[in-house]
């Protein structure tokens, strides 16, 4: 029977000073996320191998705070893309006009068509990335998990991609 090694250093003072690091997150405003952002400090601090800390508990409260900061961040420039995607789709009020027209259906097909090629010249993981998230509706952080990359990358693949339809947007708008 093989038993795990006690936790020492960071982890250590972790476990000792959990609640109070709990505590700090949500005093920061974090709510709900608190424990998951809990658990992402403990896997920084697990992972770390920094040496001797001189602070451990400063540590924690600085290393809790950052992970609160990049998730804060995360969050903001999620929200920003989904605004500025939806208004660059255009935004449709339900009930005005409920069968569009055929010469709309035909102009949105080749639109789609334009887009799907536009999203193809990046690459297959820009396109299957964004597919995997605007279509199919998959937060990005389950489609980081799903590609096996981070969640920058998955930030900046969509980047990319929506960069590839507002430029369709735009020479379509100039017509």
């Amino acid at each position: 029977m093989t038993s795990t090694p006690a936790p020492d250093g960071l982890q250590a003072a972790f476990l000792a000073h959990r609640e109070r690091l709990l505590r700090f997150l949500r005093a920061r405003g974090a709510g709900e996320a608190a424990e998951d952002l809990l658990h992402e400090v403990w896997l920084k601090v697990s992972a770390a191998r920094p040496g001797p800390v001189a602070a451990p508990l400063a540590y924690l409260y600085r290393t809790a705070n950052l992970v609160m900061i990049d998730r804060y961040r995360s969050e903001n420039q999620a929200r920003k893309r989904e605004r500025a995607w939806s208004e660059a789709a255009g935004a449709t009020v339900p009930g005005v006009s409920d069968a569009p027209s055929g010469e709309r259906v035909v102009i949105a097909r080749q639109y789609a068509r334009m887009v799907a090629a536009a999203l193809d010249a990046l690459g297959e993981r820009p396109a299957a990335i964004f597919r995997r998230h605007r279509i199919d509706g998959v937060p990005q952080k389950v489609v980081a998990r799903e590609f096996g990359v981070s969640l920058s990358t998955v930030e900046s693949d969509l980047r990319r991609a929506y960069r590839a339809v507002l430029e369709i947007r735009e020479r379509l708008d100039e017509d």
